[in-house]
């Protein structure tokens, strides 16, 4: 099963890298025509226009009401690609990952099976610290759906981790703190379960 997921994960890799390059490409002639570097009125323009402009639409408008110009709508597709291919391959590495978890922790019984639930509590804690965080970077309000459930399981943790630890010149360290404590919690837990 772990093969079968390592022989997927390089045929997207192979797919997802050519996919990039051919993007790349078209964004570049793309780029060239709506810049005029390349002659508006030639058949490459006249195909670009008629058959690459039409998907590179919505992107285009999402880039003009961010701001932006609508030449650079080329490279914000290529960046959008790459993202999407990047977070596939996560996706991937992170299904394979868990169905080897679950192979292991079934072939090793009861006990197995409870280190995987174990390790599983605390990855998706740790987890809920990150999102956290990064919310706190971004225009996210804590009741937002989807960073709530965050909230939610890391409040019981940092709330009384802020009691105990005032903020560092503004800085508030208890999600860092709570992160590693995590990790040598779980480190403890483990040792014990076996």
């Amino acid at each position: 099963m772990i093969s079968f997921f390592a022989f997927l994960r390089e045929i997207l890799k192979t797919v997802l890298l050519w996919s990039a390059l051919l993007v790349a490409v078209v964004a570049a002639i793309d780029w060239m025509v709506r810049t005029r570097r390349i002659s508006p009125f030639g058949p490459i323009a006249r195909f670009f226009r008629k058959y690459v402009d039409p998907l590179l639409e919505p992107v285009e408008r999402r880039v003009i009401r961010a701001g932006g110009l609508p030449a650079s709508a080329p490279w914000w597709a290529l960046a959008a690609v790459v993202v999407v291919g990047i977070v596939l391959l996560a996706l991937l590495d992170f299904v394979g990952g868990l169905v080897a978890d679950v192979m292991v922790g079934v072939s090793s019984g009861p006990g197995g099976l409870a280190r995987l639930a174990i390790f599983w509590a605390f990855t998706l804690l740790r987890i809920a610290i990150l999102v956290r965080v990064i919310a706190s970077w971004l225009p996210i309000g804590p009741f937002s759906p989807w960073v709530r459930w965050s909230f939610t399981l890391t409040e019981p943790i940092l709330g009384p981790l802020r009691r105990v630890i005032p903020p560092f010149r503004q800085i508030d360290l208890t999600p860092l703190i709570a992160f590693f404590g995590l990790g040598i919690l779980e480190g403890l837990v483990r040792g014990w379960l076996q």
